[in-house]
């Protein structure tokens, strides 16, 4: 199984979007669509139609510790009542630390409902985003604090990619997702091969970004990792545990049923 982790739409609005990202989308068995909440088309209630509409899509709502009402009875409705298996937050974005004492409260709910929760942080920020509140060790005392909780780490932590490997060291609930740019050739070498080094291969997860990578690109350039600098003695990674991040069965790992 193939399950493609880090997705969006652009505009739920713009029916070509859907359209096009549902196209993609059958490449592999199975995605997390990510709410954007920095899209000011992104729509909680037109994503909860997709997701209910189409078997391959796994929704993640995005929640704002600092607006949200935080109880048990209003997150289950925001995100099991809506069809969502999981929750977003954009800390840097929407300028809150990710040990905001709310935020804390949230993190207590989702534990104990059984909620992952996907930390975007990453790239693309735009210029009112706080970047300190980005780094990955950060999440630190969340993942202390929660130990249940399961916890993703956005496109590796970029551009704190060194702090995400610690991290996935330190962690048992730590997760983070391998979305790459199949045209940064040196940058993709550096994060994989400093995964492996790490002795966190089974700790990463496949994810491609969408819009912005589509999963067959991403899924091509990673298999054929050993051969992006062939022409060089640079080490490289066993097929196998590259494959293996490929065809992970994320869904088991965070008690997602397939639908």
């Amino acid at each position: 199984m193939i399950v493609d982790c880090h997705t969006h739409i652009k505009s739920l609005s713009d029916s070509l979007a859907v359209a096009d990202f549902l196209e993609v989308s059958e490449k592999v068995d199975a995605c997390f669509l990510l709410e954007d909440s920095c899209d000011e088309g992104a729509d909680s209630k037109q994503l909860s139609e997709q997701v209910r509409q189409n078997d391959k899509l796994i929704g993640f709502a995005s929640v704002n510790p600092l607006e949200d009402k935080l109880t048990d009875k209003a997150i289950t409705s925001a995100i099991s009542g809506a069809g969502f298996h999981g929750a977003v937050l954009y800390c840097s974005q929407k300028g809150f630390h990710p040990t905001h004492s709310r935020a804390m409260r949230f993190y207590a709910i989702a534990e104990e409902l059984g909620i992952p929760v996907f930390f975007h942080n990453s790239p693309p920020f735009t210029s009112e985003a706080i970047l300190d509140y980005a780094q990955p060790y950060l999440i630190d005392e969340v993942a202390r604090t929660f130990p249940t909780l399961k916890i993703i780490i956005g496109s590796m932590g970029q551009p704190f990619v060194d702090q995400t490997l610690c991290m996935l060291c330190k962690h048992p609930n730590v997760y983070a997702d391998l979305t790459i740019d199949p045209t940064k050739i040196w940058q993709v070498y550096n994060i994989v091969i400093n995964a492996h080094e790490a002795s966190v291969m089974d700790k990463l997860l496949f994810g491609s970004g969408y819009p912005f990578a589509e999963a067959g690109s991403c899924i091509e350039t990673l298999l054929g990792f050993n051969k992006l600098l062939a022409d060089t003695n640079l080490p490289g990674v066993p097929r196998e545990k590259i494959r293996a991040i490929i065809e992970r069965d994320t869904l088991s790992l965070f008690d997602i049923a397939a639908k």
